[in-house]
């Protein structure tokens, strides 16, 4: 017999308005959301204002949900068009504040794409923080319909299916423009970590 979907219980609880059922569906997403919103959105005002919105959406709409398999990217569809509507209104992009791992742009087989070596900096733990950094600013430049299928596929985790149906996309649509981010990404990088090289050499 198969395996009913880890999300299938929490729809019939939301389906059946049982008392706790939203609260139960806030405490698996919610801190995805506002990862998410901070990760696209930049500025943590505008991060909890997706939260609050992919909320409400959800308050509204989740009953009529029928595959709980789609939960995952039905949820991450509403908080992107939240950051994007966010993202028209203000067009500001100040420093993202996450993790460097989470922001290294992954391989077809999930490992970290090769970036040039950071060792002749002359201490690794303050290497470590300028490459960050960069890394983040890379991020952060990216244009939004690159940078959200960065986020969604190497930061949070989903599959290329569930990219697509979140963003409305093809899959090869969502390879391609992974593609591309993680190569502006690195592009990107290899510049400012010659260019800091150079500087580190003198004249």
């Amino acid at each position: 017999m198969e395996a009913r979907h880890p999300d299938a219980d929490l729809l019939d609880r939301i389906r059946r308005e049982e008392p706790g059922a939203f609260e139960a569906f806030v405490e698996r997403y919610g801190d995805r959301i506002y990862r998410f919103g901070r990760r696209m959105c930049i500025d943590s005002e505008n991060a909890g204002d997706v939260l609050q919105e992919t909320l409400i959406a959800a308050y509204r709409s989740l009953e009529r949900l029928e595959h709980p398999e789609a939960l995952r990217s039905w949820v991450y569809r509403v908080a992107a068009n939240a950051c994007l509507m966010m993202q028209r209104k203000t067009k500001t992009a100040d420093a993202i504040e996450v993790p460097l791992d989470d922001l290294l742009p992954r391989g077809d087989e999930g490992r970290a794409v090769e970036i040039p070596d950071v060792s002749s900096l002359p201490d690794e733990e303050a290497a470590r923080a300028e490459l960050g950094e960069k890394v983040q600013r890379a991020v952060g430049d990216l244009p939004p319909h690159y940078r959200i299928v960065l986020v969604m596929r190497d930061m949070d985790g989903l599959s290329t299916r569930e990219t697509a149906e979140a963003l409305g996309l093809e899959d090869s649509a969502v390879k391609m423009r992974l593609h591309r981010a993680r190569l502006m990404v690195r592009k990107t990088l290899e510049k400012s970590l010659a260019d800091s090289r150079a500087k580190a050499d003198g004249p």
